[in-house]
């Protein structure tokens, strides 16, 4: 969806390092740790965890484990985990590349490849849809990996929706998606007769937020607002993924079953900091109109909660309950 930019797990690949990465000296060390400290004091969406990690990263011992760290990518680790930890947030993170990055911030997008897209949301991965069927008395079934960029992935996403638009109940398996991008608002706009508010965005440097809709359009038919939707979540539903899950349940149009999310809330955007480092830049955050808030660090709450593992047999269960059979002719 726009602002959710993808899972963490799906960007770390735009700048994969090499593992013969080259040793980075004292100073490259330094430049990168003054980047990172300065993003947290002045622009890291809360204040006040900002702060309090920055102070955490200007005690020597982070810059002798850096030091220690030797190589780039080994630097850069240790700097995801300080981060991490010290702040909660998945989405903040350090990445090396052994190839020198352009200074310019117009030509450092470029780099985001039309190959490592492919590579990481592709026609291999089937756009991130990993099932979409018809399951014994017409319940629907749709399991999704990732959320592609829509100029890819679109097409493949909106017919699988043709597969279960005509199901009498859904569940959508989310337990293994760590996010992803803008196919998030299409899968949501199928499951309305209506347009609906979904969660938008609050930019901290502009103090903007930017409201998001479910599209005025999708190709095919809709599975629709009134029949039953079961999302089915684990601690590996991150990002983009629990955006979807938190809208439709703030919107009562799902019942979410399986564990407690993973809680990334905050999108991120690629920030160079040195000519062979990028700091996952996290200036904004989600915010749901309905709710006011967002899920990160507590992740989206089950309305049924129990073991990933028995989650699809439990949504089943649910369905079975409620549904009523069908007349006989």
């Amino acid at each position: 969806m726009p602002g959710i930019k993808s899972a963490a797990a799906v960007m770390a690949a735009l700048f994969i390092s090499s593992a013969f990465a080259a040793p980075v000296t004292d100073a490259d060390r330094k430049q990168v740790l003054d980047a990172v400290i300065a993003h947290l004091e002045t622009e890291y969406i809360d204040p006040d965890v900002g702060r309090r990690a920055a102070a955490k990263f200007r005690d020597r011992s982070v810059q002798q484990l850096l030091k220690n760290a030797g190589d780039g990518t080994a630097v850069a680790a240790a700097l995801r985990d300080k981060l991490r930890a010290e702040t909660g947030d998945g989405h903040l993170n350090v990445e090396y590349s052994e190839k020198e990055l352009p200074s310019d911030q117009a030509a450092a997008d470029a780099e985001f490849s039309e190959q490592e897209m492919e590579r990481y949301y592709g026609a291999h991965l089937n756009f991130g849809v990993r099932k979409a069927e018809r399951l014994e008395n017409n319940i629907g079934l749709l399991e999704l990996a990732v959320f592609p960029p829509a100029r890819m992935g679109g097409d493949t996403v909106a017919a699988a929706m043709q597969v279960i638009a005509h199901a009498d109940a859904l569940i959508i398996d989310l337990r293994r998606n760590g996010g992803g991008m803008d196919t998030v608002a299409l899968v949501a706009s199928y499951l309305f007769d209506t347009r609906q508010p979904l969660s938008g965005i609050y930019h901290r440097p502009s103090g903007k937020t930017t409201q998001n809709h479910t599209l005025p359009y999708v190709p095919g038919a809709k599975f629709g607002g009134t029949k039953p939707v079961y999302v089915l979540t684990s601690k590996r539903t991150f990002s983009a993924a629990e955006a979807l899950a938190y809208d439709l349940q703030a919107l009562k149009r799902a019942t979410i079953v399986g564990e407690p999310s993973g809680g990334g809330a905050h999108p991120f955007t690629y920030k160079r900091i040195h000519p062979h480092f990028v700091l996952w830049s996290v200036v904004e955050k989600s915010v749901n109109p309905i709710t006011g808030k967002n899920w990160q660090g507590v992740g989206v709450q089950p309305d049924v909660r129990v073991d990933q593992a028995q989650a699809l047999d439990k949504a089943l269960a649910l369905i079975a309950e409620k549904k009523e059979p069908r007349p006989v002719k």
